[in-house]
């Protein structure tokens, strides 16, 4: 047995160990995360999962339903319940025009679950067991990178590699062209107004991070320079209770420091969507700073940006800001900043098929310049004498030190290979997979899909809760048959307990991923469900209740 498959059949031990999926009145369960190696016990599962017809090599849809029991409703839910055999996507064509940029997308996996590298010509290896491709439905967590972006870093390094600005040679002459041009691309790519307004940070994270530390620097005193936005106490600051821990933890910093007063609007109970009377309940005269998703990263939901800016600009305090977070937005749908009228949107870069460690805060160019710098040294500097300095005006202010160079013209080389197949094309094919993706999940017994109901327009994402096993150990078994989704909290914890779950499954698209990647990950998915489903009291009563195993991810 291959040590991938121990792991897979070991999984199986926080389920019959009565690990819990649902939330009870303690949230302590989300305290600890541990890991044990199998014990003998869940090497004896891995048998009975190895010899199980329920996952094969070869697996294939059962149109049994004989003992569906109360999901027969929701199994037949269609006419024809093989619908999807004969649907097609209307853009079939784009996915396969664009799958051999993306090299890492042909890997395939042996029977024991281990990468085949390179690529096999056979579809079996020498025993002539079945390989498995990989279906990479993971894209909201990163995206793949096309040969455009990768080529474009390695042509850095090898023909341009040097420090930006002050350059006197024509290396650095060259790298400064490249980098400031990466930052032209950003500007265009979501209509700002100036180049001016792009600061190029390591992702969204320290985006958000940039303006919270901005407003909280003097602790809530007034500041030496007037003119410099801050917060004090007794200030709003309004988010909700869906957001990314990165649009959550930064405000509760701030709140600490500064005295102002975080709120918050809780999830809607059914479908965790934004509740704008709840929203506009909370906005009084003292909100200064509401930063809100764009996207759901969890629930796939698209929050109503426009009614959100029109609330706050007619009843919070005179020039609050807004801020979004645009991590699940502008990689998928055209975004502009111009129309949407917030003050701030944070995106990273390696979501929209650029390199890793490279974002940016967008911020209308005088709002930016009213904030003092994030951070000290290099670049962002006018002058420094040994008892004051003064700063450069923005970007340049926010970008102290040394900039990631090489990863902001991979995402320029990003931006380009999106704009090459058109914004509004990647839209609207993700709007039709998207759905496809949701209704399929809707036929699958034991599934609870998260988020907007059927029909209703959501990002090419879906987060959902079976009865019969826990996402992270479904995450395991899935990866064994090369499905690769993400499993856990998803950085949205508050979310999760709001609607009752400590975590969930999350299968994520984009352009690159087919009906037939859907279709893989269904079948697979319906498969683990009936082995779990199958595993009997006998089964439960064999495990050794000493033995924790929970997956570490």
């Amino acid at each position: 047995m291959s040590s991938k498959q121990a792991v897979a059949a070991a999984a199986i031990a926080s389920t019959i160990l009565g690990n819990p999926l649902q939330l009870g009145s303690s949230s302590s369960s989300l305290s600890v995360i541990a890991f044990s190696p199998p014990s003998h016990h869940y090497r004896n599962y891995a048998s009975t999962f190895l010899k199980s017809s329920a996952v094969s090599e070869s697996p294939s849809v059962s149109t049994d339903n004989s003992d569906d029991g109360d999901d027969t409703d929701k199994t037949n839910n269609s006419n024809n319940k093989s619908w999807w055999k004969d649907f097609q996507l209307k853009d079939s064509t784009l996915a396969p025009s664009v799958i051999n940029d993306f090299p890492i997308l042909a890997t395939s996996f042996d029977a024991d679950g281990k990468i085949i590298s390179p690529t096999p010509s056979t579809d079996a290896d020498a025993d002539g067991k079945q390989n498995k491709r990989l279906v990479y439905l993971d894209s909201a967590a990163t995206s793949q990178k096309p040969n455009a972006v990768t080529s474009a870093l390695t042509a850095y390094y090898e023909h341009a590699n040097s420090n930006v600005h002050r350059g006197a040679h024509a290396l650095s002459r060259e790298a400064t062209e490249q980098y400031e041009s990466a930052r032209d691309k950003v500007a265009s790519f979501i209509n700002a107004n100036s180049r001016n307004e792009i600061v190029f940070t390591s992702g969204a994270t320290e985006a958000i991070n940039l303006v919270a530390t901005a407003l909280s620097h003097t602790c809530g005193q007034p500041p030496k320079n007037a003119r410099d936005l801050y917060l004090t106490k007794g200030d709003e600051i309004i988010i909700t209770e869906s957001e990314h821990h990165s649009n959550i933890v930064p405000w509760q910093m701030v709140a600490e420091r500064t005295g102002a007063v975080l709120k918050y609007v809780p999830a809607c109970a059914a479908t965790g969507g934004f509740d704008l009377d709840a929203f506009t309940e909370l906005i009084t005269p003292n909100t200064k700073f509401v930063s809100v998703q764009h996207v759901s990263n969890v629930l796939g939901s698209i929050n109503p940006v426009d009614e959100i800016v029109e609330i706050v600009r007619s009843k919070a305090a005179p020039g609050a800001k807004i801020m979004l977070d645009a991590c699940q937005s502008v990689p998928h749908m055209g975004v502009d900043v111009q129309k949407l009228n917030v003050d701030f949107i944070a995106a990273s870069g390696h979501k929209m098929c650029g390199p890793t460690g490279i974002g940016f805060l967008w911020g209308k160019e005088s709002v930016l310049n009213s904030l003092p710098p994030y951070k000290g040294g290099g670049e962002m500097i006018d002058e420094v004498y040994m008892d004051h300095s003064t700063y450069a005006p923005a970007p340049a202010r926010f970008e102290a030190g040394t900039p990631a160079i090489a990863q902001a013209i991979g995402l320029g080389a990003a931006i380009d290979y999106l704009n090459k197949i058109g914004i509004e094309r990647i839209h609207d094919y993700e709007v039709e997979l998207a759905d496809y993706l949701r209704r399929r999940l809707e036929e699958v017994k034991g599934v609870t899909v998260l988020g907007p109901p059927v029909g209703t327009e959501r990002a090419a994402l879906c987060a959902f809760v079976t009865e019969a096993v826990h996402p992270s150990d479904l995450g395991t078994f899935l990866d064994v048959e090369g499905v690769a989704i993400r499993a856990g909290h998803h950085c949205c914890q508050p979310l999760h307990r709001a609607l009752g779950y400590s975590h969930s499954a999350r299968a994520s698209l984009y352009f690159y991923n087919t009906k037939e990647d859907v279709d893989d990950f269904i079948t697979v998915l319906e498969d683990t469900l009936k082995f779990f489903g199958s595993l009997g009291s006998d089964a439960i009563e064999e495990a050794d209740s000493d033995d924790n195993f929970v997956p570490l991810f």
